[in-house]
């Protein structure tokens, strides 16, 4: 579901992107998510900490989770199709594996299945774009491949910065994060777009930009934390695979970008590399995954 939610960003960020410039948008998505967030923890009986040093661990974890991966692919899809952002934004896994293997921390075992999964997962990723899709990565914007896939080691680096909030509840931790994004956000965009002078936007973008807010950061970010603590760094991110499955799915239908045959195949493969990289954690209790 989570897979979904983030593969449909991609199809909603180009609907809003020619009208709604990235800072702004990202400042409005962060900020519509956050005050949902406080109003739901509040809901629940769930109060925000108070400590300083929680809410400086919070602003790390809303600049690598939220405020810069949303501009970076908010900015790149000015300039690229959707579909390769998904597929570019797919390769989180082979950061926090290649982090993994170099500061021999982190959560999850490395497992010959899950290298075998994250192989997997890369090969369906190629094959649902297709050779004649791929071929137009050379000739892509070249700064916005980059952006795209520096939002994709923020993502990375997100969830195992996250590990260290598994004592609070997701909704507490969702609401901290996105909060200290928006006040990253709100002064970035005033300063560098001054929304207040753009035109209005139409009612399409505006509803994409809600929807962004709504589901794909309030509704998400509870699922990614939640996730976190269950299946750990590696596990939560391989769903970037079908992520990107999803992204060209519906960059297809709802944008006409174009989709191959070779697709099919392709998120087979995707499948079957986040059964090999997740299934280990699955099959332990909730409580065993912070021992591995």
């Amino acid at each position: 579901m989570l897979s979904l939610i983030w593969g449909s960003s991609f199809t909603l960020i180009k609907i809003a992107i020619p009208t709604i410039p990235p800072f702004t948008m990202v400042a409005a998505r962060v900020t519509i998510a956050a005050l949902l967030l406080i109003l739901v923890a509040a809901a629940q009986g769930h109060a925000l900490p108070r400590r300083g040093s929680v809410w400086a661990a919070f602003f790390v974890q809303g600049l690598l989770q939220s405020a810069l991966p949303f501009t970076l692919i908010s900015w790149g899809e000015m300039h690229i199709a959707s579909s390769l952002a998904g597929v570019l934004n797919a390769t989180p896994p082979m950061f926090v594996l290649a982090i993994a293997v170099m500061t021999k921390r982190g959560r999850q075992a490395i497992s010959g299945r899950k290298v075998i999964g994250v192989a997997l997962g890369l090969a369906g990723v190629a094959l649902t774009m297709g050779i004649d899709a791929l071929s137009g990565v050379g000739t892509a914007a070249p700064l916005a491949q980059m952006a795209v896939l520096g939002a994709s080691l923020c993502y990375a680096l997100a969830p195992i910065w996250g590990q260290r909030f598994s004592g609070l509840p997701a909704i507490v931790t969702a609401a901290g994060a996105m909060s200290c994004a928006a006040v990253l956000m709100l002064p970035t965009a005033a300063i560098l777009e001054q929304p207040w002078g753009l035109a209005p936007p139409p009612a399409r973008a505006i509803a994409a930009v809600i929807a962004l807010a709504m589901v794909c950061t309030a509704f998400a970010m509870v699922i990614y934390f939640r996730l976190i603590h269950t299946l750990g760094a590696l596990g939560t991110t391989s769903g970037s695979y079908l992520r990107a499955g999803f992204a060209v799915a519906l960059g297809t239908a709802i944008l006409g970008e174009h989709l191959s045959w070779s697709s099919l195949a392709g998120m087979t493969l995707i499948l079957a590399g986040v059964v090999a990289v997740t299934a280990p954690a699955l099959g332990k209790p909730a409580g065993a995954q912070g021992r591995n």
